[in-house]
């Protein structure tokens, strides 16, 4: 999480690429890494300067999330996915943080 709020949005994106193969690209997990991954590579898109890439990939990201409990692996999905539908409604905003809620995580289904 520190690397993607902190703007290390490739690393990031790499990191989140080996949990989702580990977890399994279909299952829940699969789907929570994957959201992650195209919503770290969408504010990479913005600062290279690719709106529609950007809009695309957030656009994924919100699809992933959709039907994740509101607190997920200790991230507050209820806000990101608040901002997600915020960002495509109003354009390019500035990138969105993820908020890490100890105590509330939601466990993985299997």
């Amino acid at each position: 999480m520190d690397l993607y709020n902190f703007a290390y949005w490739w690393e990031c994106h790499e990191v989140f690429e080996g949990f989702w193969h580990a977890v399994g690209r279909k299952t829940e997990q699969g789907r929570f890494f994957q959201a992650l991954i195209h919503l770290a590579a969408a504010n990479l898109k913005r600062f290279t300067h690719h709106p529609v890439a950007e809009r695309s990939l957030l656009g994924k990201s919100a699809h992933l999330f959709s039907g994740l409990p509101d607190c997920y692996m200790g991230i507050d999905l209820a806000e990101l996915r608040d901002s997600l539908t915020a960002a495509l409604r109003q354009g390019f905003p500035p990138p969105l943080l993820m908020t890490l809620e100890l105590g509330r995580e939601q466990s993985p289904r299997n």
